[in-house]
């Protein structure tokens, strides 16, 4: 709040479902999601190339952020959007892999912690080096894009 007490006004607009959009609109959302795609792609074909699906970089990824760079399955879940069962075989075939290890967890001997082997490090830092790079190949059609939508929520 501002120190006069009063809520800010948002000067973003709001786009009503109902309400005809502006034709740029589209072309910002076409380049946004042509850059997505784009990038999609390319992670696919890099992933296929080291024998790692997309979910499993994911998990990789949320792993290695986790404040304690171990996470437990009901967090990994979560972030991952999974039923619990489901993140349990992924971790079932991260560990086949040799990607990550179940860690029983110290404060809670029913949980367990899953966390990244030396080798689940390796490969998650090569693979996050070629995301970059992929993520870079697109920026400006990326950038441009979101700026002409954010240009256009902001107009009246």
């Amino acid at each position: 709040m501002r120190s006069d007490k009063r809520p800010r006004r948002s000067h973003k607009r709001v786009f009503e479902v109902n309400e005809p959009l502006d034709p740029d609109v589209y072309q910002g959302l076409a380049g946004v999601r042509l850059a997505m795609r784009r990038f999609l792609s390319f992670s696919e074909a890099a992933l296929s190339e080291v024998g790692v699906t997309s979910q499993q970089y994911q998990a990789l990824l949320v792993i290695k952020v986790a404040p304690t760079g171990r996470v437990m399955m009901r967090e990994l879940a979560e972030q991952m959007l999974l039923q619990h069962n489901g993140a349990v075989q992924l971790v079932n075939r991260l560990e086949a892999a040799g990607l990550a290890i179940r860690i029983p967890s110290e404060e809670d001997k029913r949980s367990v912690l899953i966390g990244l082997t030396e080798i689940g490090e390796e490969l998650l830092e090569r693979l996050a080096a070629i995301h970059l790079k992929g993520m870079f190949e697109n920026e400006e059609l990326l950038v441009e894009s979101l700026r002409r939508l954010r240009r256009l929520s902001r107009s009246d």
